[in-house]
C-alpha cells in the first residue's frame, strides 16, 4: 500500500507508535527532494563595509567643544548669565536608593560601629578620650574673647580730684598723676565721671570719655571739655637743650 507524503505523515501515528519515526523521517526526505536546487544552496551574505561610530551622552564635552558656551554679550555677567565651568556640577548623590546606585545598603557609612548609627554619634572636638585640640593649644592670657570681655575699660577721673587743680589751669591725667592726686592705672584711656560737687572754675579738662553728668558739672563752672581721640599717639615731651 502506497502513501502520498500528508497521507503517510497523518496516518503513522493512528498506525502505531513504531512507524511515528519512519513518518517523520519520510516525509523530510521527500519535502527535500521536491524544493528546486537553488533553494537548499546558502549564500553567505557580503561583509559589511560600513562603519558605524558609536555615540554617547557626554553633555559636558559637548560644552567644552562650543566655543560660545562661555562668551557673554558685553562681558557683562548676571545672575541670569552665569553658567558653571564644564564638569564642575554633579548631580546630587543618591543614597539608600538600591546597591544599583553605589550607596544604596550602607550610604557610605558602613555596617558597624558607633559612626553608623542615626543621630550624632560624637560632640564636636571629641578625639576619643585623649586631650582634644582645643585643650592641648596654649591660651592667650589677659586676653579673653566674648562679649563680656570686649568692653572699653577707662582709667576713672572724678569731680572731685579736679578741685585740686588751680583755677583756669588744663588738666589731663598727667597733670594729675604729677600733683599725687591720682595713682597710676594699668589702663591707657582716662573717663571723667561725677562724684563730688566740683568747685574749681574755668577748667579745661582733657580725657578720652565724659559722663554726662561730669560734662555738666565741668561746663556749668565755666570749664570746658576737650575729647582726646582713643587711638591719637602719645605726645613726646619736648627735650631739654
Amino acid at each position: 500500500m502506497a502513501f502520498s507524503t500528508p497521507a503517510f505523515a497523518a496516518a503513522a501515528p493512528r498506525v502505531g507508535g513504531a512507524y511515528t519515526g519512519l513518518a517523520r523521517t519520510s516525509a523530510r526526505v521527500c519535502t527535500a527532494r521536491s524544493a528546486p536546487a537553488a533553494a537548499r544552496r546558502v549564500v553567505a551574505a557580503p561583509p559589511s563595509t560600513v562603519t558605524t561610530t558609536p555615540t554617547a551622552k557626554m553633555f559636558d564635552w559637548k560644552k567644552r567643544a562650543d566655543e560660545n558656551y562661555a562668551v557673554v554679550e558685553g562681558d557683562v555677567w548676571t545672575l541670569s548669565n552665569l553658567r558653571p565651568a564644564p564638569g564642575s556640577a554633579h548631580r546630587k548623590k543618591r543614597k539608600g536608593r538600591g546597591d544599583a546606585a553605589g550607596q544604596g545598603a550602607s550610604c557610605g557609612f558602613g555596617m558597624r560601629g558607633q559612626k553608623s548609627r542615626s543621630g550624632r554619634p560624637t560632640r564636636a572636638g571629641f578625639e576619643g578620650g585623649q586631650t582634644p585640640l582645643y585643650r592641648r593649644l596654649p591660651k592667650f592670657v589677659g586676653r579673653p574673647m566674648g562679649p563680656g570681655h570686649s568692653k572699653t575699660e577707662y582709667a576713672l577721673v572724678k569731680l572731685g580730684h579736679l578741685n585740686e587743680m588751680a583755677e583756669g589751669s588744663t588738666v589731663d591725667v598727667d597733670v594729675l598723676r604729677s600733683a599725687g592726686v591720682v595713682t597710676k592705672s594699668s589702663y591707657n584711656l582716662t573717663k571723667v565721671v561725677g562724684g563730688d560737687e566740683l568747685t574749681a572754675k574755668n577748667l579745661t579738662v582733657r580725657a578720652h570719655a565724659f559722663t554726662a553728668t561730669a560734662r555738666a558739672a565741668i561746663e556749668g563752672a565755666g570749664g570746658n571739655c576737650v575729647v582726646l581721640p582713643k587711638t591719637a599717639p602719645k605726645v613726646a615731651e619736648p627735650v631739654a637743650a
